[in-house]
């Protein structure tokens, strides 16, 4: 009896833990939250929050290089739109808009904006197996992944 009860615990976390990041993507809120990520060798945090108009919207709260070498705040000196110039890197609205796309069970509909180049992509996001966030951002048919775990 303790061996039947063993394997179905056993099974039931199994089949749970392997289902449980593919559903992340049935659900448009399951992207708001906090997470964790690497651009190249920058290391940094976001915050994606959803708008009342049911779009999601995501800015930088951390990142391992927001001092420069003078002892102040990096700021956005590389953004196209010259009043936006002079907010800080943990000021910066790097993506709002993303709708959830049901059918595909992925986000998509906005533009990631990239302040290491100034430039904007068109992106999409899904959740990985692992349970990473996929962000994907492209530009005249060239794309680059990158990916963020959640931590809260």
């Amino acid at each position: 009896m303790v061996r039947i009860l063993i394997l179905l615990l056993t099974t039931f976390f199994s089949i749970s833990i392997g289902v449980a990041p593919t559903m992340m993507n049935d659900n448009g809120d399951n992207i708001v939250g906090h997470y964790e990520g690497w651009h190249g060798k920058e290391h940094f945090k976001t915050k994606i929050v959803k708008l009342t108009d049911g779009t999601y919207r995501c800015h930088i709260t951390w990142s391992e290089f927001i001092m420069d070498k003078n002892g102040k705040k990096r700021l956005d000196t590389k953004n196209p739109d010259k009043r936006l110039r002079q907010k800080a890197l943990d000021e910066i609205v790097i993506f709002s808009g993303l709708r959830y796309d049901k059918a595909a069970k992925e986000w998509n509909g906005a533009r990631i904006y990239d302040p290491r180049s100034g430039c904007s992509f068109k992106m999409n996001a899904k959740f990985m197996d692992d349970g990473r966030l996929r962000i994907n951002g492209s530009v005249m048919g060239i794309s680059e992944k990158v990916y963020w775990k959640k931590i809260k």
